[in-house]
């Protein structure tokens, strides 16, 4: 497997002027480095919703990060001891309420949940606003949201022109820190036609009992909005995500007619209990995922070089520091990094195609996690402009594998 090409050195940065009509702008800056002047005249005359988005774009670190952390792989001890690390992104930006559905797209779950606190009214399943917005023509949310003449907006204008030559529309994800696992389990459900191997696995239920007995720090594993559980409460609430994983794939995947199949797909995305366990089960199957390829390193067997980057991380030098430091963060203060696309990409056994827009003009256009994927595996297509965000691509012809 080849290496992930990083971001030359020097490379234009996404820009958001241009974007919903903005007139002349600046570079994106790099996270940590804003220049006070800039930041302060640029934050007048936009709206929160663009504001929310600007501070989304510096969250996490970009492509750049994998190849930087590459060559600490060979000096990072990975058997020490578990030890805690606050990454850069824990910082969340300062709450603004705000009823606008489209804005509400950007918003992160804990300020969705703490404005649910203010306004004293508790959003029952049935009333809950789906995380994926209905389809629009992808070219018309395009001149929506890019209508600038700045340098980026001219560039992600090309790059939705060319996305738009195998997508008809698109469909925006809700983005509170789940948006890339919303996503990438959105269309997998969405075009799935049977039960994966391992879902019909007869263990696969037993994953958390057995993790656990093995390794006493999983019951640290943080639960959505659940602190403080004893190991056993942990093992059996796990499970029973996977459950609810394995009878809604297995449910959607027997639907036959393509229109009550997205129906089904909607409605699972509109029960924000349901919708949140799933992601939870997502996140274990990551977390004993990475378990086994750090594993199979020490053991001497050969394991995908994004393995080696994963764990060559300050952050995530073993997987119990994977889990406190960054699966234990997505959702609450994180979403997934890059080398993160990899590792759901191998414990889902699915191939993540992405148009990534900035990069339009250049051969990292379009990404595949792996990029050196298995022939059997099916493909599931994103969207992102940032590394950060990702939405959907609809209407095309049947492509479930390349």
């Amino acid at each position: 497997m080849a290496a992930p090409r990083s971001r030359a050195a020097g490379a234009e940065q996404p820009q958001v002027a241009g974007r919903r009509g903005g007139a002349a702008g600046r570079a994106l800056e790099p996270p940590g480095e804003p220049g006070p002047a800039n930041a302060a005249a640029g934050q007048k005359g936009r709206s929160a919703g663009e504001r929310r988005r600007e501070s989304a774009r510096r969250g996490t670190g970009g492509p750049e990060e994998i190849s930087r952390t590459a060559s600490l792989a060979t000096e990072e001890d990975a058997s020490r001891n578990c030890e805690m690390y606050l990454p850069a992104y824990c910082h969340p930006a300062a709450m603004e309420i705000s009823l606008d559905s489209e804005e509400d797209m950007y918003r992160d779950a804990e300020e969705i949940e703490r404005e649910k606190i203010l306004l004293g009214c508790k959003t029952s399943s049935s009333e809950y606003k789906p995380s994926v917005a209905p389809e629009m023509d992808i070219m018309e949310y395009c001149r929506k949201e890019w209508r600038g003449n700045t340098p980026v907006a001219k560039r992600m204008r090309k790059g939705y022109e060319a996305v738009a030559q195998k997508f008809a529309s698109i469909r925006r994800v809700r983005g509170d820190n789940y948006c890339a696992l919303r996503a990438t389990l959105f269309q997998a459900l969405s075009q799935a036609t049977q039960l994966p191997t391992w879902l019909q696995s007869e263990d696969f239920t037993k994953l958390p009992e057995n993790l656990l007995s093995k390794y006493d720090w999983i019951k640290q594993w943080q639960l959505k909005q659940k602190l403080g559980r004893k190991m056993g409460e942990i093992s059996d609430e796990i499970k029973e995500y996977l459950m609810l994983l394995r009878k809604k794939w297995k449910y959607i995947s027997e639907i036959k007619g393509p229109i009550e199949k997205q129906e089904a797909c909607d409605k699972l995305f509109k029960n924000e209990e349901e919708e949140y366990s799933l992601y939870e089960a997502l996140k274990f199957l990551m977390l004993n995922t990475a378990i086994e390829l750090y594993n199979d390193d020490k053991n001497g067997r050969r394991v995908p070089v994004f393995s080696w980057l994963l764990f060559a991380r300050d952050t995530s030098s073993n997987p119990c520091q994977l889990m406190h430091n960054h699966l234990n963060q997505i959702g609450h203060s994180g979403g997934l990094e890059q080398v993160e696309m990899f590792l759901l990409a191998y414990a889902l056994q699915y191939t993540i195609q992405v148009y990534r827009l900035y990069k339009y003009g250049t051969d990292e256009f379009i990404t595949l996690y792996p990029n050196d994927p298995e022939e059997d595996w099916p493909v599931v297509t994103l969207i992102t402009e940032d590394d950060r965000h990702y939405n959907i691509p609809v209407r095309m012809c049947q492509e479930t594998k390349l």
